[in-house]
């Protein structure tokens, strides 16, 4: 009975002291941690350890306060040592990290190969002039001047056959879109 009165009168000390200082503790935590949510956690853990501190209750009022700053400002210190050792990441770093290994995964690799093969389907009905042509200039990077060069054609015959052979392609793959949102298959 009287363990339980002395845990009341405890608990009830506790509250005043939390409700005199806390307000005050808290606003010196968050000048100096950049996280809200981690400042009211660390005030939490001042008076937890306020709680755990078994000569807490026999201190004086000034004692008291005097001992509850020195612990606030001790782990506000220790925060700041964790912060040193622990690298803390934005989230739009690890959106970006998301991002490119989607780009490495198995389904985007089948995606990516299935689209090639698409590409691939559509050249093979291009004739073999305009296939030539264009794995010249984007498979080996060639210009319409070197490709003119090595076909013995005239550059700008090479641009037009160039760009008639992209249109096709353009056609083609508008054709795939208007029926692949009409409903039907590829």
């Amino acid at each position: 009975m009287q363990v339980n009165r002395h845990t009341a009168q405890v608990e009830q000390e506790m509250t005043l002291l939390y409700r005199k200082y806390a307000p005050g503790l808290l606003t010196y935590v968050r000048m100096r941690i950049p996280s809200p949510e981690d400042a009211e956690d660390l005030v939490v853990e001042v008076f937890l350890a306020a709680l755990q501190y078994a000569q807490f209750a026999v201190l004086s009022e000034k004692a008291k306060q005097l001992w509850l700053w020195r612990v606030t400002r001790n782990k506000v210190i220790d925060a700041y040592r964790r912060a040193k050792t622990r690298q803390s990441v934005t989230l739009d770093h690890v959106a970006e990290g998301l991002f490119e290994d989607e780009m490495f995964s198995p389904e985007y690799s089948a995606l990516q190969q299935e689209d090639y093969m698409d590409l691939y389907a559509h050249l093979q009905s291009l004739s073999p002039l305009h296939q030539q042509i264009l794995r010249m200039r984007f498979g080996q990077g060639l210009s319409c001047r070197e490709i003119a060069t090595t076909l013995g054609k005239q550059e700008n015959a090479v641009r037009v056959t160039l760009s008639r052979s992209l249109n096709l392609l353009r056609k083609i793959y508008q054709r795939r879109r208007e029926v692949q949102e009409s409903g039907g298959e590829r």
